[in-house]
């Protein structure tokens, strides 16, 4: 099992002594959301982080997409609470990095795989990708990722 369904299990029990209704409930229906999706295919899967990092940040994008229609719909106690959620899911979520943070990573990856690979062209932007994104892993915009490593192989 991975740390952080670990994690969010254990704060299920958390939030249920510290009468935490808010936490509890929102945590309860991303673990089963993540449940869900694990036995959905032919053979059930044990996602690793990364797979529940996906899925934690789709869960908050969600309320905060959600929380947009209800304030433009004038419900703004069901807007508040849709954000509060997403607030408590983004708790679980690494911290983003920084631009300047990203681009160093780009830099040191492509630096590295030139070292090796020798000069890279953007037929092997693949090639730098998988290295990057594995060390970025939902902390930064993966379309923003994609154009620094555009401009850096051109």
């Amino acid at each position: 099992m991975s740390t952080l369904k670990q994690q969010l299990k254990s704060d299920v029990i958390a939030h249920m002594k510290a009468g935490n209704k808010l936490a509890l409930t929102t945590v309860r229906n991303v673990l089963g959301e993540i449940e869900t999706k694990e036995k959905g295919g032919k053979t059930p899967v044990e996602f690793d982080d990364a797979q529940v990092t996906t899925i934690l940040q789709k869960e908050a994008a969600k309320r905060r997409d959600t929380a947009v229609i209800y304030t433009e719909a004038g419900e703004h106690d069901r807007a508040a609470a849709e954000v509060s959620e997403a607030e408590v899911i983004e708790a679980y979520l690494p911290q983003p990095l920084s631009a300047a943070e990203a681009e160093a990573i780009v830099d040191a990856a492509i630096t590295e795989l030139e070292n090796t690979e020798g000069k890279l062209s953007m037929r092997q932007m693949g090639l730098a990708m998988k290295p990057i994104t594995a060390q970025i892993a939902g902390r930064f915009d993966g379309k923003a990722i994609s154009e620094m490593v555009r401009k850096r192989l051109a």
